[in-house]
Order: C-alpha cells, then sequence, then structure tokens
C-alpha cells in the first residue's frame, strides 16, 4: 500500500530526543561557527509512503553563532533562539538505521548579525530550513547522529538578506 498507518515501533522519532549540533559556514574566506543544544518532539501520525516510514517531530533549540567582526579584529557572539517542523523518511519502512529528513521554521536572534566583507542580516527574525542525512544505533536507536545543511535568511521581509548557509554535525539521544 503506498500510504498507511505505520504500525511497528522501529521507527523515529517516536520519543523525546536530547541533542547538541555544532556547525560553520561554507562560503569560502571567511567562518561563523555554531553551536546549539535543543529538544525534539514527535506530532503527528507516522505514515508508510513509497517504501519508507514518514513521521514528524518539532524542534526547539538555543544556540549561538561565533562570527569575524567587521573590522576583523576578534569575534562577535550571537544568541538565538529558534523552533523547526520537520518531517523524516526512514528507509525499508522503518526497519533501516538510515533516514533523510527536511525542516522549516524560524529563529530570533539577540541582535543584528555582521561579519567582515558587508554581510549583514537586517532582522533579527530569521527563518531556517535545513535538509539533513542520519543514522540511529543503539539497541532501541536512542542515539543518532546527522549531517545537517542549514540556510537562515529573513526571506525577503527587508533588505539587506544576504541568508547564511551552515554545515552541521549533529549527536542526539532519545529518551
Amino acid at each position: 500500500m503506498l500510504l498507511s498507518t505505520a504500525s511497528h515501533a522501529a521507527s523515529d522519532p517516536r520519543s523525546m530526543g536530547v541533542y547538541v549540533d555544532a556547525g560553520t559556514t561554507f562560503q569560502s574566506g571567511r567562518s561563523t561557527d555554531s553551536l546549539a543544544v535543543g529538544l525534539t518532539m514527535p506530532f503527528g501520525t507516522p505514515r508508510l509512503f513509497w517504501g519508507g516510514d514518514v513521521s514528524f517531530y518539532g524542534d526547539f533549540f538555543v544556540g549561538g553563532w561565533r562570527a569575524t567582526r567587521p573590522a576583523g579584529d576578534g569575534k562577535n557572539n550571537y544568541f538565538q533562539i529558534g523552533a523547526i517542523a520537520n518531517a523524516r523518511y526512514r528507509f525499508a519502512e522503518g526497519r533501516s538505521p538510515w533516514f533523510v529528513e527536511a525542516g522549516i521554521g524560524g529563529l530570533v536572534m539577540d541582535s543584528l548579525y555582521r561579519t567582515t566583507q558587508g554581510r549583514e542580516f537586517s532582522t533579527a527574525f530569521q527563518f531556517t530550513e535545513v535538509l539533513g542525512v542520519g543514522l540511529s544505533f543503539g539497541a532501541q536507536r536512542e542515539h543518532e547522529v546527522a549531517l545537517r545543511l542549514q540556510h537562515v535568511s529573513n526571506g525577503g521581509i527587508k533588505e539587506p538578506n544576504p541568508g547564511e548557509n551552515f554545515v552541521r554535525l549533529r549527536y542526539l539521544y532519545r529518551f
């Protein structure tokens, strides 16, 4: 069947999780590092779809960015809080340890982000989108690691809107 309710407990995310996530921008010639801690909470009904298991979860986080100052003489720190709604696809009707996921959400920063080379955000509120691939492991799949690509921008609310792109590595523990 193409679409049905998942009746097995093998696929994630079925329980809450806590994580730590670190990353960096991947534009050449400059660097902004990021670190976040967060909580994931499942929502909705998991479904079997195209031979895999689709599930949904909310991702709530606090974190920060550390960027080179516009004058190039040190680093600026930016605190943020945010939430992302995610969809996860786990292969082999949820039996595979591998998954892919995508999400969209928003975050608020404590100040306007500014870096060297004239890059600056014009709003403290930003939208964020993520794409990721990961692997669950452990006796109950309580551990997972994921490589995620994240884009952050204000979606054209106000100019300038250069956006920022990160590569992030996440470790999550489910309980």
